[in-house]
């Protein structure tokens, strides 16, 4: 087994992540253009349905079994490995059984009922084959995240997003004459077609690294796995909880601050317009940073399981710092650039400058926000699920608190809906890091703090600079490249003098 230390295989993800970032955004052109706005809308109605299978199929397993996977590794106990195996696999397969079967029941209704469009039948029935097969998907991927084996999910991502452009190309486009629902369905079948190969690979790759016979008295293990199974569902339900508050959160929110807005005086039309430029044009922006601390939190927990099991709380401390710094070092220049070039980017991106103040808003206060993806990750790695679970909670109720209170006075407006965004992301990062103070006795030391408003103010500053030294204006494009660059080359001198990046971290990444 190909194991990596904790910055390999956070690079390995990340490039994964840019890259399939990059392919997605061709994937979405190719949608576009093939299948029209029509047929976008009928694809687009679907995936919330795809994305709560997702959900149902895996209840939080991934991250379960990379955790304990991890622990057992560490002790070297090959028989525990195989049982979180198994065990997983006929929870998440079962389950997927069960959820295929109603979802083939209850699409007809959802079409024509909720949905109030029946075209939407077909996307949707074509969905269902990619529930199993997810579900597989999820497993395989938790093992070898457990292993600390990051490239086989990192291969399996980019060949997912290349088969599934290729397949959308050819399936739209052969279907495209029978009616916009037969594209929409086949793009579907494109997705799910990107998904079989991408688990194959991971398949494949399973079998040649494997030490274990999953086959094997396989009803013996699960016929003595209570206590593996408690220690998964201990981590993977408290997780599908946090996953499916988000879901209702997001379902709520729009509703909220529509309703708010009305309560303020703002007709719907302008209301409408206004969620719009907060959710389409700067909350996109605000979250092009988190490919990378998604990176660390995925890489942190099998990291931070294996310190556990081996009983070293100073690596346990080390690593938490880590992925700290170096996600505040990815969300600070994109914070800053977000920050300057506010109306610059949205002009050059989508030819508006309506989302301009949120922006200038809300970009400080999400360096929370990259922040937090490493402390849950160690929150889920430290067994402390259910605290984390909980503090995402409580910080949603109170974004809703300070969304109704504000949206509804005319005085704030839209803004008041942005400000609670930040208030619940500023509230869900101080939780967990109040959680993780009282059980591991963990802080971010005032030296650090220290240098992340250093860095920030001289990178801010330096940005002002340049601004004012090429007098910048919106229409000149090279010049915005340009100043980027300089700012960008200037920051990584700033990262190396401040020390977010030591000659240590840059000699692991040599280290076979």
């Amino acid at each position: 087994m190909t194991k990596q230390n904790f910055l390999k295989g956070t690079i390995i993800l990340i490039i994964a992540g840019m890259i399939t970032r990059f392919l997605g955004f061709i994937n979405r052109i190719v949608v576009a253009r093939v299948m029209g706005e029509e047929g976008i809308g009928l694809y687009n109605m679907a995936l919330p349905t795809l994305f709560l299978m997702y959900t149902i199929s895996q209840i939080g397993l991934p991250i379960a079994i990379s955790k304990r996977v991890a622990e057992a590794d560490a002790k070297g106990d090959t028989n525990k490995i195989k049982q979180i195996l198994i065990i997983s696999l006929s929870i998440t397969i079962s389950l997927s059984l069960v959820s295929s079967v109603l979802m083939y029941l209850i699409i007809p209704y959802i079409a024509t009922n909720l949905l109030t469009d029946s075209r939407v039948y077909y996307p949707m029935l074509a969905i269902i084959p990619i529930i199993p097969i997810s579900a597989v998907a999820a497993v395989i991927r938790g093992y070898f995240q457990g292993r600390q084996n990051m490239k086989p999910q990192s291969f399996a991502q980019v060949i997912e997003q290349i088969v599934r452009i290729a397949f959308i190309i050819i399936l739209v486009q052969i279907f495209a004459p029978y009616g916009l629902e037969y594209a929409a369905a086949a793009a579907m079948i494109a997705v799910i077609i990107g998904e079989a190969v991408s688990l194959f690979y991971m398949l494949h790759m399973f079998q040649i690294k494997k030490r274990i016979k999953l086959r094997k008295n396989a009803f013996q293990y699960i016929r003595t796995g209570r206590n593996t199974l408690n220690q998964l569902m201990s981590i993977a339900l408290p997780s599908t909880a946090s996953r499916m508050v988000s879901s209702v959160a997001n379902f709520l929110e729009p509703i909220l601050v529509t309703q708010s807005l009305a309560i303020a005086g703002f007709q719907t039309v302008v209301a409408t317009k206004m969620y719009g430029a907060l959710t389409g044009y700067a909350i996109p922006l605000l979250f092009l940073p988190t490919f990378i601390t998604h990176s660390l939190a995925v890489a942190l927990v099998p990291n931070i399981s294996e310190a556990e099991a081996r009983s070293h709380k100073k690596l346990i401390h080390y690593r938490i710092h880590q992925a700290v710094r170096l996600s505040f070092a990815s969300g600070a220049i994109a914070t800053v650039i977000l920050t300057l070039f506010a109306d610059a980017i949205l002009m050059y991106m989508y030819g508006t400058t309506n989302a301009s103040l949120f922006l200038k808003i809300m970009a400080p206060c999400f360096l929370f926000m990259y922040i937090q993806f490493p402390l849950n990750a160690a929150l889920q790695a430290l067994d402390l699920a259910k605290q984390a679970m909980w503090n995402n909670i409580v910080a949603t109720v109170i974004k809703f608190v300070v969304l109704i209170s504000l949206t509804t006075n005319p005085q704030f407006g839209i803004y008041g809906a942005a400000i609670a965004m930040c208030a619940g992301v500023m509230l869900g990062t101080i939780f967990h890091l109040v959680t993780l103070f009282r059980h591991i006795k963990f802080v971010i030391p005032y030296l650090m703090i220290f240098k992340m408003i250093t860095l920030v103010g001289l990178t801010f500053w330096l940005g002002w600079l340049l601004i004012r030294l090429f007098s910048f204006q919106m229409d000149h494009i090279i010049q915005f490249i340009i100043i980027l660059i300089v700012l960008l080359l200037c920051y990584i001198l700033f990262l190396f003098s401040l020390k977010f990046i030591s000659k240590d971290e840059l000699k692991q990444l040599r280290r076979k």
